[in-house]
């Protein structure tokens, strides 16, 4: 049985703010406030780390560093904001993490002005895709049992790794694991996973000794960024990111609002996502655009009635904002926490988001071998020539359910009567 909330789309003349501010907040609720806070730490402390790296490598300053990180958190918050509020859909906003880990890699080939050039021009790609249509047709070609199936694939991944986090810090990981499941059985305003949270990071601060180090930065006014474009920086920086954007974020954020039962705008989305890119960039930052595994979690029956799940990505924007705008005091914070408490807490996070895509993907008989073949492919996390796995896991899923399978007539179903 399908169990994805069914979706009515709201009309336009309704989605520019409703009855305004009166009918957003009441629209807010814990659910939604919960997962939005969880989106939101999952994106301070995921990119962070790697963000360092890419300043180290680049040879940034530390004015440099923090202009960075207030421009891609700051438009991130605001691109999700705008787009939840607009829609009244969880599109949450984001600054692509694959983006981050990519720069580590190319970052000491370029200058700072050259890397804002080579951001500007990636966001002109993203929006130029999104204008042009081709995104849309090739996602409306894949069955949403498909898209299910890779989003399970995406996300197991990530929950797997729950497992050896545990064993490096069992009283943490124990202690959340039993708030989670009684969170599950007796709360039905608080997420599981934000009571899994608050306990585990109350068990850690009873249990260790956390050293937050000192980080020699100040609060300034952030500056706009002069660009300096070249032929080196389009081919090596603005193609593969945009990319990577497009493949890990763009795809991964509306195959999760699909498969919740959501009917995503995705030209207007991956066009905002390129305009508020651009303007990012010129403020000295990276890119904003949709938040992949955020609009999952947003997105999830975590988040409550459905038709309310959109204040989860306006709440995870505000946390988003204010991280930026206090990043010089809270990244030392951050810095310290151990990284299995991180991937103990992404992992509680998702569990619902895994659930229900491997309900959608599987409980039906139209593409079993088409969405564990998807699953797979998601799962394994590998890429081919430069093109992340949740892409191929789409157009292969896509592939074999058009040419292969037929709705109705299972593979397995079949294969049992040989």
């Amino acid at each position: 049985m399908n169990t994805a909330p069914k979706y009515q789309e709201i009309p336009v003349h309704k989605r520019n703010g409703g009855k305004g501010l009166p009918r957003l907040l009441s629209d807010v609720n814990a659910q939604n406030t919960s997962t939005g806070l969880i989106s939101a730490t999952l994106m301070m402390t995921s990119p962070i780390i790697m963000l360092f790296e890419v300043a180290e490598n680049g040879g940034l300053t530390v004015q440099q560093t923090i202009n960075w990180m207030f421009a891609a958190y700051l438009f991130a918050g605001l691109l999700g904001i705008y787009m939840a509020i607009r829609y009244r859909i969880p599109i949450t906003g984001g600054s692509s993490l694959t983006g981050v880990a990519f720069l580590t890699t190319v970052a000491s080939q370029f200058t700072y002005p050259e890397m804002i050039g080579g951001f500007i021009m990636s966001g002109l790609i993203i929006y130029l895709v999104g204008l042009s249509g081709i995104f849309t047709r090739i996602i409306k070609w894949v069955p949403r049992e498909v898209i299910s199936a890779m989003m399970a694939g995406l996300v197991a991944s990530y929950a797997v790794r729950m497992v050896p986090s545990f064993r490096e810090m069992p009283l943490v990981g124990g202690a959340a694991l039993i708030s989670f499941l009684l969170f599950l059985k007796y709360s039905k305003r608080i997420s599981p996973a934000l009571g899994a949270m608050v306990v585990a990071a109350c068990t850690l601060g009873l249990t260790q000794k956390i050293e937050i180090a000192d980080l020699p930065v100040h609060p300034f006014l952030f500056s706009w960024q002069p660009p300096e474009f070249t032929w080196m920086a389009l081919l090596t920086l603005a193609l593969p990111l945009a990319m990577l954007i497009l493949s890990n974020d763009a795809a991964v954020g509306v195959s999760a609002l699909q498969s919740a039962g959501y009917k995503p705008p995705i030209k207007q989305t991956l066009c905002t996502s390129g305009i508020f890119s651009m303007i990012t960039s010129l403020a000295g930052g990276q890119c904003a655009n949709i938040a992949g595994m955020m609009s999952a979690i947003c997105a999830s029956s975590e988040s409550g009635p459905n038709s309310k799940r959109y204040m989860a990505s306006v709440v995870s924007g505000i946390g988003t904002i204010l991280f930026g705008i206090f990043a010089w005091q809270i990244v030392p914070l951050i810095q310290s926490l151990p990284q299995a408490l991180i991937t103990i807490l992404a992992g509680f996070s998702l569990i619902g988001v895994l659930l229900s895509n491997l309900q959608t993907g599987f409980s039906g008989n139209n593409f079993p071998m088409s969405s564990l073949l998807s699953f797979l492919i998601a799962l394994s996390n590998v890429s081919f020539f430069h093109i992340s796995s949740v892409v191929w896991a789409l157009l292969l899923g896509a592939l074999v359910s058009k040419t292969i399978e037929k709705p109705n007539r299972p593979f397995v179903k079949e294969s049992n009567n040989v």
